[in-house]
């Protein structure tokens, strides 16, 4: 759900790109990053927006999703940087410590990637890339619109397509997690 959260921000602050990166050492600890290119934060709400009661949406007054995510690597030895710059984007990074007890489980990581392609079919571009001691995993829909040459990415026979790549690369390699 974390990364679903900071992508929808990342997609809300007009992201053309956003590249989801896990990297799992042999220690067992897994560094998540989410980089995007959108409108970054001014430096009074990058200041602010830890707290579960700082938001940019109108809709309501609470923004759960980086404390979230924040207490979340925190509980599990872990740690989180956030790092903003307006008309550049944002980079968020959490780091947690797999075996750690309180490590929430990271569920079915597959599923939300070919979640994210499909609920996003035009924009923004994604990046996913994966490494553990099992090895490496890549996925980059740039590459993919360009091999299928204009047909929709949520097109039915591209789309299978699209969820086994994603299966096939990255089951293998976050399977440690």
């Amino acid at each position: 759900m974390h990364v679903l959260d900071i992508t929808q921000n990342s997609i809300q602050a007009g992201a053309g790109e956003v590249g989801i990166f896990f990297d799992i050492d042999a220690g067992r600890r897994m560094t998540l990053t989410i980089r995007d290119n959108g409108r970054g934060m001014e430096p009074e709400l990058l200041y602010r927006v830890t707290d579960p009661f700082t938001t940019t949406r109108t809709t309501r007054r609470v923004g759960l999703g980086i404390p979230m995510l924040m207490q979340s690597a925190q509980f599990c030895g872990g740690s989180f940087t956030i790092d903003s710059e307006l008309d550049r984007g944002t980079v968020v990074e959490a780091v947690f410590q797999l075996d750690h007890i309180d490590c929430p489980p990271m569920g079915a990581m597959c599923d939300t990637l070919f979640a994210l392609v499909m609920l996003n079919p035009s924009k923004p571009e994604f990046m996913f890339e994966a490494r553990s001691p099992c090895g490496f995993a890549s996925f980059d829909t740039r590459l993919v619109r360009e091999a299928a040459g204009g047909i929709p990415l949520s097109e039915p026979e591209l789309a299978r397509w699209i969820r086994e790549a994603i299966e096939e690369e990255f089951k293998p390699i976050l399977e440690v997690a």
